[in-house]
């Protein structure tokens, strides 16, 4: 081998042996655990139910952030066995066992965070009063009972597995009034939630939804940890889960 051949080769081999000697203690350390939270394995939900599931007054996706543990673990369960139709929730919880959407139910519902305040509304004044109606008092003409009398009078829930109504956007509340006059949405039998839905006309839904979507959140959003029972109407949902 000729000399400046001989030279070259030499001084690789010797800088592969400095390299050696610097990382190799680099590369013996084990890697490093990757974190492994519930928070992390949540920020898929976080793409459409804002960070933390916190969601916004506007646009259609919902919060889940304080929502009480039973309900989001029934419409957990809900979407993964058919009863409610969404495409990216049947998809993400299609193979996930009751015990972790329990799991998922419970972190979410820990989460008490600032709600969003209410939308800005333009609804002409005899809508709004509808709404208002249909919420704290009902309409015994269609019998339809008062939202507060199921959803609490602060309308923030109630334990174990009502959902409050209020910072849901009313594009949202529209729909899935839709979902359940339509039978897109539905939940254990009785489901009185569809039977409401049926009974009210296109514009008493949009009153509703309207009224609701428009009102700032009270300061303690927490669902109440109870309600008057018996419901108004019998509801397949309201089990403990």
């Amino acid at each position: 081998m000729p000399a400046q051949k001989k030279f070259t080769a030499a001084a690789l081999l010797l800088s592969l042996a400095g390299l050696s000697s610097l990382c190799g203690p680099a590369l013996a350390q084990p890697a490093a655990t990757p974190q492994d939270t519930m928070a992390q394995r949540m920020q898929a939900c976080t793409v459409c139910h804002g960070k933390e599931g916190r969601a916004s007054n506007s646009g259609y996706f919902p919060r889940i952030a304080g929502k009480p543990a039973g309900y989001l673990f029934h419409q957990l369960l809900n979407f993964r066995d058919g009863r409610r139709h969404n495409v990216a929730m049947n998809h993400l919880v299609e193979h996930l066992s009751d015990d972790y959407l329990r799991e998922i139910a419970g972190y979410f519902a820990a989460l008490e965070l600032p709600y969003p305040p209410g939308q800005p509304s333009t609804a002409p004044g005899p809508l709004l009063a509808r709404g208002e109606q249909l919420v704290r008092k009902g309409d015994a003409s269609l019998s339809v009972p008062a939202c507060v009398a199921c959803h609490g009078e602060r309308m923030t829930g109630a334990l174990p597995t009502i959902p409050g109504l209020l910072g849901l956007p009313r594009d949202y509340l529209i729909g899935q009034m839709g979902a359940w006059r339509t039978g897109l949405r539905r939940a254990h039998a009785p489901d009185c939630m569809s039977a409401i839905a049926k009974r009210l006309s296109a514009s008493d839904v949009a009153a509703v939804a309207t009224w609701l979507s428009a009102q700032t959140p009270p300061v303690d959003t927490r669902p109440a940890a109870s309600i008057q029972r018996p419901l108004p109407l019998e509801c397949g949902s309201d089990v403990q889960p």
